[in-house]
């Protein structure tokens, strides 16, 4: 654990800044989600499956930082969709391997060209450099915390 900052630090804190930029994506892209039933949560579970491939469903309530009851509710609503496939993993039936479905990549394909737009808004006094800083920085943050979902489903 890290102890607090001293008192002569500097007062430019980021907290704040990202919880508010994080406010504004997340309305905008709900507008943009809503209307084809989905939410935020839906959104990086598939975008969690496109880029890390098939995993199992407790992997990827670890990826996701959520109960596993949850994510079941939450597999519930993209399966309904179309949107994923689960299906038991061929060495250990106890185990479920979950996996975008091609519908699920076209949707999610066009899910963030949508989004390209909302970023636009919110980020749109940075220049691409800028952005591009910004992404790299983000990532570098997150690096440590995030789980990617790389298992050979296959050996489950």
């Amino acid at each position: 654990m890290t102890s607090p900052p001293a008192a002569d630090q500097s007062q430019c804190r980021s907290g704040p800044l990202l919880d508010h930029l994080a406010r504004r994506i997340r309305m905008r892209s709900e507008s943009v989600l809503g209307p084809l039933g989905l939410r935020p949560r839906h959104l990086v579970t598939l975008t969690v499956l496109r880029d890390g491939g098939a995993c199992t469903q407790q992997n990827l309530a670890a990826v996701l930082e959520m109960d596993g009851t949850n994510v079941v509710g939450l597999l519930n609503d993209l399966e309904a969709q179309q949107l994923i496939e689960r299906r038991r993993a061929p060495h250990d039936r106890r185990r479920h391997v979950v996996q975008l479905t091609e519908i699920g990549e076209e949707r999610l394909a066009y899910i963030e060209t949508q989004l390209a737009a909302v970023e636009e808004d919110v980020l749109g006094k940075l220049d691409i450099a800028q952005r591009d800083a910004l992404y790299a920085l983000l990532q570098q943050a997150v690096s440590n915390s995030t789980i990617v979902c790389t298992e050979n489903v296959e050996d489950c």
